[in-house]
């Protein structure tokens, strides 16, 4: 891994008609967020869910490629007439798409010649310069142009690969996370809150979510911060209010 950088941030793309139709439910975001920012220090800071469409998906790549350091897209590199990720991301960045030689490799010893028809030899293209991510399970890879890294839509697959994504990132620091849950509404709260936020606005997020829960109105206050010790004073404010405000205290984290 590269040289850890102070704030490294990316967005998923999630392209796929049968995400928008509500045919499959999606379980990637949740996935690669927690794991780039447990393992790899990168904080993502937007998801996008797009259809199947060339135009659409150029314009997406490179609208968030030059927002972000990076950008994971899912879903798009199969074997099928709709499956043109590949080809899309060639053509946002106007490099060659056509057959890696690597790729190509792989999956030819993967299925042996006979089996390698055309449909598996089209998980062979993507943009030539390319690097590979490469897959344990089933052998097409992902790919990587520029700083967008393309995987399969697959939630398994890319579970089993996404470790390989690691020797093109750089590492950032850890986001770290508490969270009180205060058995209060969010209004009796919200002053308090904006305090805090505005003391803290340059080191932590502070954030309230209301819950209903052993038949009482509840409030979860989540703050989160590259700073542990800045969790620590936020956390010691947090307290102090409700004691003041004399509210109960359901859970620490």
């Amino acid at each position: 891994m590269k040289k850890k950088n102070k704030k490294v941030n990316a967005a998923i793309l999630i392209i796929g008609n049968e995400i928008l139709s509500g045919r499959t439910q999606d379980k990637n975001v949740t996935f690669i967020s927690n794991w780039l920012n447990l393992n790899c220090g990168v904080t993502v800071q937007e998801v996008r869910i797009i259809p199947d469409v060339e135009k659409t998906i150029i314009s997406n790549v490179r609208n968030l490629s030059g927002k972000f350091n990076y950008v994971f897209t899912t879903g798009g590199i199969g074997p099928t007439h709709d499956d043109i990720t590949a080809k899309s991301i060639a053509k946002a960045f106007k490099i060659k798409y056509g057959f890696h030689k690597e790729a190509f490799k792989i999956l030819e010893s993967y299925y042996g010649k006979k089996k390698f028809n055309d449909g598996r030899k089209k998980m062979a293209k993507m943009p030539i310069s390319s690097r590979l991510i490469y897959n344990p399970s089933s052998a097409a890879p992902g790919f990587v142009t520029k700083n967008v890294l393309s995987l399969p839509g697959v939630p398994s697959i890319i579970n089993s690969m996404i470790e390989n994504c690691k020797r093109y990132l750089i590492k950032g620091l850890k986001v770290h996370s508490k969270t009180i849950n205060l058995f209060t509404v969010e209004s009796n709260i919200s002053k308090n809150l904006e305090v805090i936020q505005n003391k803290y606005q340059k080191n932590v997020d502070v954030g309230s979510y209301p819950f209903f829960r052993l038949g009482k109105i509840g409030v979860s206050v989540v703050f989160r911060s590259t700073s542990k010790k800045k969790l620590v004073e936020v956390n010691k404010k947090i307290l102090s209010f409700a004691k003041t405000k004399k509210i109960k205290i359901l859970k620490l984290n």
